[in-house]
């Protein structure tokens, strides 16, 4: 949307004037940086497999903030719109002012319905309900500030209930801290079936461990290959015809 914009300005500026306004902005204004807002520069590689497509739809699971370390708010930009979904308490406040055109939901997700315990740290980056990685941070000098009693749902649960009718999934990400895997494994595979899947994937510190992480035999099981990495996650493209 933004290019048709530049392209209408640009017919009322003379080519010299434009060419010289650009030698500007290159020179100056480091125009060729690419804005990114992922922890490890996750959006970019999206951009570049979505192909500059302007009107996806995303399922964010474990969203955090509406613009740090997201892996959607560049699509949100580019006119994307989507699900999310973040379990820590008052998170959605922000997702309503700074993305209104999404479905915010205060949700937990885990592998069924079940009474879980969730940890929340002094940065909401690092809250998790797996008791195990809550230890792990604290033994590495992070405080737990709050431990809140909570009821999770599953994904398909949370799909059944929020999806819009008929809609197709682009993009499932997926980042909660340890339970990527329990999350994954609650989707009915048959109804949903997103085209690509970014999960974090702890467990593959390298390229060659991929194939052997539980998260991918998981998803290959349902059709997908992995086809990126960053420093902690996977990216997957569903690979057999919906």
């Amino acid at each position: 949307m933004f290019k048709k914009y530049v392209g209408m300005v640009r017919r009322y500026i003379p080519e010299p004037v434009w060419r010289r306004a650009n030698n500007i902005r290159n020179r100056w204004f480091n125009s060729w940086a690419r804005k990114s807002y992922s922890q490890n520069g996750e959006d970019r590689i999206l951009d570049w497999c979505f192909d500059g497509k302007e009107d996806g739809f995303y399922v964010d699971i474990g969203a955090h903030h509406p613009k740090r370390y997201s892996n959607t708010y560049l699509l949100y930009r580019k006119g994307w719109k989507g699900l999310n979904a973040d379990a820590n308490p008052g998170s959605m406040r922000a997702f309503r002012q700074i993305r209104p055109r999404d479905i915010n939901v205060e949700a937990a997700l885990a592998t069924e319905r079940r009474d879980l315990v969730y940890y929340s740290f002094e940065d909401a980056a690092l809250n998790t309900f797996d008791r195990a990685t809550a230890l792990e941070r604290v033994a590495n000098g992070c405080a737990i500030i709050r431990e809140t009693p909570m009821t999770t749902v599953s994904l398909r649960e949370l799909f059944d209930r929020y999806l819009p009718p008929g809609i197709t999934i682009d993009l499932l990400t997926v980042d909660v801290e340890g339970l990527d895997y329990d999350v994954l494994q609650s989707n009915d595979w048959n109804r949903y079936q997103p085209t690509y899947i970014l999960a974090e994937c702890l467990e593959s510190q390298s390229i060659q461990q991929i194939g052997s992480d539980k998260i991918t035999q998981l998803l290959a099981k349902n059709g997908y290959i992995p086809i990126a990495k960053t420093i902690h996650t996977v990216l997957y493209k569903r690979a057999v015809p919906s």
